[in-house]
């Protein structure tokens, strides 16, 4: 997937792609007839991936209604990661070489867990982690997960088009889009488009 400008930065635009999720779905990047919420998140078993993704499923309805796909990408191997995932109603993409990290610019360090804004969100997810596995709702990562435990997690927006809209690199390793900012990007991106179709050539 190439891009031209920096990689991930809004405006750049990403050549089309087709991915395989893990549950054996295609997925093409951009999708022509929707927005793609890219989303890079770290290993297979995550607690605190799954504690945002909990979140976003349980959104999902809303955000396809505002005409949202949603693309997650683990760096993970897929029969690693396929135990985790397979109740989630949104593709997951497992890419255990960090081609698509390297590619959008989504990189590893040691501030993804010693940022202190990342410790109240770890304890969360470690006990409600704790609580979904003994209910039988998730599992328990690997001792010693593919990529390690020092990803840091980026969100993409991605118009039809191929055009990144927005992005956001975290800071740490719980620093990514809440739901409610993913639709209100949503919402502006097609605010541009409905002014766009109005004033022909207009920028956005």
């Amino acid at each position: 997937m190439r891009m031209t400008r920096s990689p991930g930065k809004p405006g750049s635009i990403v050549e089309r792609r087709d991915l395989t999720a893990v549950s054996g779905d295609d997925v093409a990047i951009p999708d022509p007839a929707r927005l793609v919420h890219l989303q890079f998140r770290r290993f297979a078993g995550c607690p605190v991936c799954n504690l945002h993704l909990r979140s976003v499923a349980l959104r999902h309805r809303e955000i396809e209604a505002a005409g949202v796909r949603e693309v997650v990408v683990f760096h993970s191997p897929a029969d690693e990661l396929a135990p985790h995932v397979a109740d989630l109603p949104f593709a997951v993409i497992a890419d255990p070489d960090r081609r698509l990290y390297a590619e959008f610019g989504v990189e590893r360090a040691p501030r993804a867990l010693l940022d202190p804004r990342v410790w109240g969100p770890i304890l969360w997810a470690g006990v409600s982690g704790v609580w979904n596995v003994v209910r039988g709702r998730e599992r328990l990562p690997a001792g010693r997960p593919h990529g390690g435990r020092l990803g840091l997690p980026g969100d993409f927006l991605i118009a039809p088009d191929g055009r990144v809209l927005a992005a956001k690199y975290g800071e740490h390793a719980y620093d990514q889009w809440p739901v409610g900012e993913l639709l209100e990007l949503a919402a502006r991106a097609d605010a541009r488009a409905i002014s766009e179709r109005r004033t022909p050539g207009a920028d956005i």
